[in-house]
C-alpha cells in the first residue's frame, strides 16, 4: 500500500508513510504487545522506516520497537530514533555534546536490540553547545559502524545551511536529512526549511501531518474544552478558547468540508497534502491503536487534485503557521529576553521535545 521513495542522495529508498513511535510506551500506549502488532501491521503493509527518540517514554518506545524488529525483521527497516531530551531525572543526561552522544547512542543501540542506527538525528538544536562539536561526535560513530547517516529535527534554515558548511570546511559527515513539523495548520517550513533542503538535497520527513490530532476528525468549532490529556498539558497548542486555536477550529471545519466534497477522510486529505509536496520523502503518522494506523495508511495512495490544493491554500496560505506554538521550537533569541538587552546573560535553549 506504501509506495517508495529516494531518501534525499543517499541511494536508499524509504517508504512515503514513516510509522512514529512516540505514543508507544506510558506516554501514550503502554501495552507492549499491542505495541508491537501494531508495528507488524505496519511492516505488513510496505511501511519500510520507523522513527522513534530516547527521550519518548523516557526510553521504553525503543524497548517496544526492538522487541518488535527482534526475530529476523531488523534488517527490512530504515531504523532512526533521536537524542537531545533529558533522559530520566538526572539534567546531565541530555544535550547535543559529544559525551552525552557517545552514551546516548550506546543506551539506545542496547534499548532497540541492534548494532546500528540507520538515521541519528538531534532532537532539537542547541546553540550553546558547538555544532562542529555535535557533527564531530556524530561523525565518529558514523566510521564505528553505529550509526550509517545523520540528520536534524526541527532545525532552523540557517542551522541547516552551518550543518553543511561545517560538513564542507571541516571534513565532517554530511547531514542528509531534516525532520520538520509539517500539516495544513503550521506551513512555515514552506517558506524556507524546505527549499533550502532541496537546494542541499537533503531528504525530508516531517512530523505532525495531523497537526497534533487537530486534522483527526476530532476538532470542531464546537469545542470549549481540551479533549484529551496532552492537550491539558500543551494548552497553547490546544485550549480551543485561545485566538490561534479558535482559529485552528475554524480552519478545520473548512477542512473538513472541502475533504467530504472530495471523498476523503479528513486524516486521508492532510498527509496526501504533506505528501504532495516535492521535498517531502516520508510524512511520520503517530498511531497510538491499531484502528489509528488502519484510518491512516491509505493516505500513501491519495492523490490531491490541482483545485483541492488550491482549496487548501484558500483556507490556510502557503508559508502560514495559524499558531507559532506548533512550530516545535523557537530560539533562545525569542524566548530569553537577555538576549535581546545589554548586559544579559546568555541563557540555556531548550523547550519541551515533542
Amino acid at each position: 500500500m506504501v509506495d517508495q521513495r529516494p531518501f534525499g542522495r543517499t541511494g536508499v529508498r524509504i517508504s512515503s508513510l514513516t510509522l512514529g513511535a512516540m505514543n508507544f510506551g506510558r506516554r501514550g500506549n503502554p501495552d507492549h504487545e499491542d505495541g508491537i502488532r501494531i508495528i507488524h501491521r505496519a511492516l505488513d503493509e510496505g511501511i519500510t522506516a520507523i522513527d522513534t527518540a530516547d527521550v519518548y517514554s523516557h526510553g521504553e518506545s525503543e524497548e517496544i520497537v526492538g522487541k518488535a524488529l527482534a526475530g529476523g525483521r531488523r534488517d527490512d527497516v530504515f531504523l532512526a530514533t533521536k537524542f537531545h531530551g533529558q533522559v530520566g531525572d538526572n539534567p546531565q543526561h541530555r544535550g547535543n555534546s559529544r559525551r552525552w552522544i557517545v552514551r546516548s547512542v550506546e543506551n539506545s543501540l542496547r534499548r532497540l536490540g541492534t548494532d546500528w542506527i540507520d538515521l541519528y538525528q538531534a532532537h532539537r538544536p542547541e546553540p550553546e553547545t558547538d555544532f562542529d562539536e555535535t557533527l564531530g561526535a556524530l561523525t565518529d560513530l558514523v566510521r564505528q559502524g553505529k550509526i550509517r547517516y545523520i540528520g536534524t529535527s526541527t532545525f532552523e534554515p540557517s542551522a541547516i545551511v552551518e550543518g553543511q558548511w561545517i560538513a564542507e570546511r571541516r571534513g565532517r559527515e554530511r547531514v542528509v536529512s531534516e525532520q520538520p513539523p509539517y500539516s495544513i495548520l503550521a506551513r512555515g517550513i514552506e517558506r524556507e526549511v524546505l527549499p533550502v533542503a532541496q537546494r542541499y538535497g537533503l531528504a525530508v520527513i516531517p512530523w505532525s501531518p495531523l497537526a497534533g490530532g487537530w486534522l483527526s476528525g476530532r476538532y470542531h468549532s464546537g469545542l470549549t474544552a481540551p479533549i484529551s490529556g496532552r492537550a491539558e498539558r500543551l494548552p497553547a497548542r490546544f485550549d480551543p478558547t485561545l485566538p490561534a486555536n479558535a482559529a485552528k477550529l475554524t480552519a478545520v471545519d473548512e477542512l473538513a468540508t472541502l475533504a467530504d466534497e472530495a471523498g476523503l477522510s479528513l486524516i486521508h486529505l492532510a498527509i496526501a497534502f504533506v505528501l504532495e509536496h516535492p521535498a517531502v520523502t516520508s510524512a511520520i503518522i503517530g498511531p497510538r491503536t491499531l484502528a489509528h494506523l488502519e484510518s491512516q495508511l491509505g493516505a500513501a495512495k491519495v492523490t490531491l487534485s490541482e483545485d483541492v490544493l488550491d482549496r487548501i491554500d484558500a483556507i490556510v496560505p502557503p508559508g502560514t503557521t495559524l499558531n507559532p506554538a506548533d512550530t516545535g521550537y523557537q530560539p533562545p533569541s525569542l524566548t530569553d529576553p537577555a538576549n535581546r538587552r545589554r548586559g544579559g546573560t546568555t541563557p540555556r535553549a531548550a523547550g519541551p521535545v515533542r
